[in-house]
């Protein structure tokens, strides 16, 4: 199974889950928003030119992903990995 790296800032609730290769530096072509209402949150879906997703938004992260995921993502308010 291929590793995800998932990014997390406590600060503002906020987590980016990575689609492609960590050394991989895709552009974004198109960002998908999905709708807030519905959810109780935004998640905001990257594409690249290919149509391809390659990585995930998540705001009001705690609410939306599990504690374990963002307990051991590479922390992004304090510098350090967890």
């Amino acid at each position: 199974m291929a590793d995800v790296r998932v990014t997390y800032d406590k600060s503002v609730n906020a987590a980016y889950l990575y689609l492609t290769d960590p050394q991989a530096r895709p552009k974004v072509s198109h960002m998908y928003p999905c709708d807030p209402v519905q959810i109780g949150g935004m998640i905001n879906l990257d594409f690249d030119e290919d149509g391809r997703l390659i990585g995930i938004e998540v705001l009001a992260a705690s609410s939306k992903l599990p504690s374990h995921l963002l307990d051991a993502a590479e922390r992004l308010d304090t510098g350090a990995s967890s």
